[in-house]
C-alpha cells in the first residue's frame, strides 16, 4: 500500500514539473492505443492493398518516373520488331483513409503502427517484470548474505555485463531460436470490436492473436536483469544493517521471510523507478532486434523500419513513422521514470520543475 507521505511527494512533483505531465499523457495514450488497438485501427495491420501501395502521408504527395507501354489508337506501337515505350510522371497525392500513408505493400501504416504498439508495450512489460524477478531475487541474496554468496553471484552479474546488450541477445535468439506466443485477443475473441465496428461501418476482419515473440521477451530479461541485481544488493547491504532487520532475526524469522517482509519493501523504491527507465531500454531492445530480423514478430515497430530501409529516397514514412512511434514511447517513459525518481527518492539530485 502506497504511504500518505509518498502520495504527498508524486502530487508535488507532478504539479511542478510540465515535463513529467506530458510524459504521463504519452504513457498513457500509447497503453490506451495498444489495450483498444482492435476499436480505434482503422483496417487490419495485415491487410493488403497493392493499389494503394507507398501512399503518402497527410501533407505530402510524391511524383515517380514509370516507363509505360507507348499506345497509338488504342493498340501498342511496335517498331523494328520491339514495343515502344515512353517515361511518364506519376503524381500520387495523400488521403484522408490513410492519413500516415501505405507501405510498399499497400498495408495502412497507422494501424500497423497501432498494433506495433501492443508488441513492444507487451515486450517491454513482461521483459522488464522478468529481469526484475531474477536481478531483486540475486540482488537481495547477495546483499543479505554478503561473503562468498555475494562474491559469486556478483561475479556472475559483471560477466554479463562484460558481453554487448545487443550482440549477447543476437547470440542467444540464434541458440535458442524464433518462438511465438499467441494470446487471443479478448476484444475480438468474444466479438465486441467486432460489433462495435461493424456499427461504425468499418472492416470486422482484425487479428484474433496477439502475437509476443516468447523467445525475445526472455532474451531481453535475461541481458537486463543486472541492473536489477545492482540495484537490489546495494540496497539490501545498507537495509540489513537496520535494527528492525537485526530485531526480526533475533525473534527467529527466517532469512526468506526477513528479505521478503522487511528488507523487499524498503527496497523497493529505486526499483521501481529503475523499472520504469528499463521498460523504455527493453523496448529499445527489442525494436534492435526486430530490425535486425532476429523477433519473428511480423507486427513490430522495429520489423516497419526494416522493411521501409530500401525505399528510404521514394517512400520514406514507411520506416519514419514506427521510428516516431518508438521516440515518443521512450520520451514518455523516461519522463514518468524522471518524476517517479525526484518524487520516491529526493536524496538525488532531479531536473525540477519546468
Amino acid at each position: 500500500m502506497i504511504s500518505e507521505r509518498t502520495l504527498r511527494n508524486l502530487r508535488r512533483e507532478l504539479s511542478r514539473s510540465v515535463l513529467a505531465k506530458i510524459g504521463i499523457v504519452v504513457v498513457v495514450l500509447i497503453l490506451a492505443m495498444a489495450i483498444f488497438a482492435p476499436f480505434i485501427s482503422p483496417y487490419s495491420p495485415m491487410k493488403q492493398t497493392l493499389d494503394n501501395a507507398r501512399q503518402p502521408p497527410l501533407g505530402f504527395s510524391t511524383q515517380e518516373t514509370k516507363e509505360v507501354t507507348l499506345m497509338e489508337n488504342g493498340s501498342v506501337v511496335i517498331e523494328n520488331g520491339q514495343v515502344q515505350t515512353e517515361e511518364q510522371t506519376v503524381y500520387t497525392n495523400a488521403t484522408l483513409a490513410h492519413p500516415l500513408g501505405t507501405d510498399a505493400n499497400g498495408r495502412d501504416i497507422l494501424s500497423r503502427v497501432i498494433y506495433g504498439a501492443r508488441t513492444s508495450i507487451l515486450v517491454g512489460l513482461f521483459g522488464t517484470t522478468l529481469a526484475a524477478l531474477i536481478g531483486v531475487t540475486v540482488g537481495l541474496s547477495a546483499g543479505f548474505y554478503r561473503g562468498r554468496v555475494d562474491d559469486v553471484l556478483m561475479r556472475g552479474a559483471d560477466i554479463m555485463l562484460a558481453f554487448p546488450s545487443l550482440v549477447l541477445a543476437i547470440a542467444l535468439v540464434g541458440v535458442w531460436g524464433q518462438a511465438k506466443v499467441a494470446i487471443p485477443d479478448p476484444f475480438v475473441v468474444t466479438g465486441i470490436s467486432g460489433a462495435f465496428r461493424s456499427a461504425l461501418g468499418l472492416s470486422t476482419n482484425m487479428p484474433k492473436d496477439i502475437i509476443l515473440p516468447g523467445t525475445v521477451i526472455l532474451v531481453v530479461a535475461l541481458v537486463n536483469w543486472v541492473w536489477f541485481a545492482r540495484v537490489a544488493r546495494g540496497e539490501a547491504l545498507s537495509i540489513r544493517q537496520e535494527e528492525y532487520v537485526k530485531a526480526a532475526r533475533a525473534l527467529g524469522a527466517s532469512d526468506g521471510r526477513t528479505m521478503l517482509r522487511h528488507v523487499l519493501p524498503n527496497a523497493i523504491t529505486p526499483i521501481l523507478v529503475l523499472a520504469t527507465i528499463q521498460v523504455a531500454a527493453i523496448i529499445l531492445l527489442e525494436s534492435a532486434l526486430s530490425f535486425l530480423g532476429f523477433s519473428g514478430a511480423s507486427v513490430s515497430w522495429g520489423f516497419d523500419i526494416a522493411l521501409g530501409r530500401q525505399y528510404q529516397s521514394t517512400a520514406w514514412w514507411i520506416s519514419t513513422m514506427p521510428g516516431l512511434a518508438i521516440v515518443v514511447t521512450v520520451i514518455g517513459l523516461n519522463l514518468v521514470g524522471d518524476w517517479l525518481r525526484d518524487a520516491l527518492d529526493p536524496g538525488i539530485e532531479g531536473e525540477g520543475g519546468v
